[in-house]
């Protein structure tokens, strides 16, 4: 049975217990802080004496043009793309829904577009950008001959390699044409700013969505480098891309006509559930907002810090949030993401623990390319996952996490969430 967590007018699930409820009020403060229309205004720039345009990537972005066109004086125009089922009503602004995590044919048409709009501007015109995490997938405009099939083989073998997100974003960028302020780059005298939200440890701007509007200090030899030290099977026109650039490297941009605004960060988003849990009477262990990984080691890593933590004999919530990765361990793969296979390698190490209860979640509503933002353990989740007929370990080294919290009742669905700050991983240890 799936929980939901953001409509609080459903009932319960029949397993619930009031560390669930914890869990998932804390989870909720996290994303409620995270909504655009909650941290957008505070950036806006003053109106120009031309046109307002918008453009923007990303699985928040459709809610960030919504937000905008809520708070903003003047008309608006322009583009931005999301995930799809990730939209949401605007009066303005056309929204157009494309592949993510892997690109299409709406994504590159798109892409198209949200160009032409750049090039149009002129000198009296503002440009707005909205973008966020999942940028990297839906901006799709292949650079150095390549096709949408080469470039959406490339995001297949990145996703697969267990590369971190930075290290990915830094091939993406130097196989587009609009990645590494490339896009800001063909609106040379207009004034834009950009207003973005983080889901990458470190907050670096120039990674979300592999920085379309801002300047890039990597290389195409750093791309090469990259796809040897992780070994991804890229397609031959893909790397022979690579090598073109780095014999004939580009000079850099002149983006000194751009401002960026870093308007939300997982640090923020995950303090509103530590303020939420200290409120409830816990003692919050932050482990901090920025890891990264193997999600099956930093979940077996964290199970034996919780079990230590267990053995004080009290009371503790260890959050933590970042961004994990998962490496495919066979070409056919399992169902499930990295917050799933996280919270199952935790169970796994925690199965004898008293009083544990756990909720890993990517804080956008999909983990990996699933139905779900994540999963609940508790003391029965593996027990009703062994009676349905399931090894859980042998499970987890099939990357088939969803399948184990499918069968125990624990998946946790709660739909597109309009933003996207990272994962969000809660320990409640409960010596009462």
């Amino acid at each position: 049975m799936a929980v939901s967590t953001l409509a609080t007018d459903l009932p319960a699930a029949p397993s619930a217990t009031p560390a669930h409820e914890v869990l998932k009020a804390a989870f909720a403060a996290t994303v409620a802080t995270a909504q655009p229309e909650r941290c957008l205004a505070r950036y806006l720039p003053e109106p120009p004496r031309g046109r307002t345009i918008v453009v923007g990537a990303g699985k928040a972005s459709a809610a960030m043009a919504a937000a905008l066109e809520a708070q903003w004086p003047a008309a608006l125009s322009g583009l931005v793309l999301t995930r799809r089922g990730h939209a949401v009503p605007t009066r303005s602004i056309e929204i157009v829904e494309a592949g993510h995590p892997v690109p299409d044919a709406a994504g590159l048409a798109a892409t198209a577009r949200i160009r032409d709009l750049m090039v149009q501007a002129g000198p009296d015109d503002l440009v707005i950008g909205l973008f966020s995490g999942g940028g990297s997938s839906l901006l799709c405009a292949p650079a150095g001959g390549l096709s949408l099939a080469d470039k959406q083989a490339v995001n297949r073998a990145l996703l697969a390699s267990g590369a971190p997100i930075d290290a990915m974003n830094v091939v993406r960028k130097h196989l587009s044409q609009v990645k590494g302020g490339r896009l800001a780059a063909l609106a040379p005298h207009t004034r834009i700013v950009s207003l973005i939200m983080s889901d990458v440890p470190g907050d670096d701007m120039a990674t979300i969505a592999s920085g379309p509007t801002v300047g890039d200090a990597s290389t195409a030899s750093d791309a090469l480098a990259v796809v040897e030290r992780y070994r991804i099977p890229l397609p031959e026109t893909a790397r022979r891309a690579l090598a073109a650039a780095a014999a004939r490297p580009e000079p850099a941009a002149d983006l000194s006509h751009v401002t960026n605004n870093l308007i939300m960060t997982p640090a923020i988003a995950l303090g509103a559930a530590a303020d939420l849990l200290r409120a409830r009477g816990l003692d919050v262990h932050m482990l901090g907002d920025d890891i990264e990984g193997e999600a099956r080691d930093v979940g077996a890593d964290h199970a034996r810090l919780v079990r230590g933590l267990a053995g004080r004999g009290r009371s503790l919530a260890v959050l933590s949030g970042g961004e994990t990765t998962v490496t495919l361990r066979n070409a056919a793969g399992g169902r499930g993401g990295r917050n799933t296979e996280y919270l199952l390698a935790l169970a796994l190490g925690l199965e004898d623990v008293p009083g544990i209860t756990a909720l890993a979640a990517d804080t956008d509503g999909i983990d990996g390319s699933e139905d779900n933002a994540g999963a609940l353990f508790d003391a029965g989740t593996l027990a009703r996952a062994r009676t349905a007929g399931l090894d859980p370990a042998e499970r987890l080294g099939a990357n088939d996490a969803y399948s184990v919290f499918e069968a125990a009742g624990d998946l946790l669905v709660t739909g597109p969430t309009h933003t996207n700050v990272n994962d969000f991983r809660l320990v409640l240890i409960d010596r009462r």
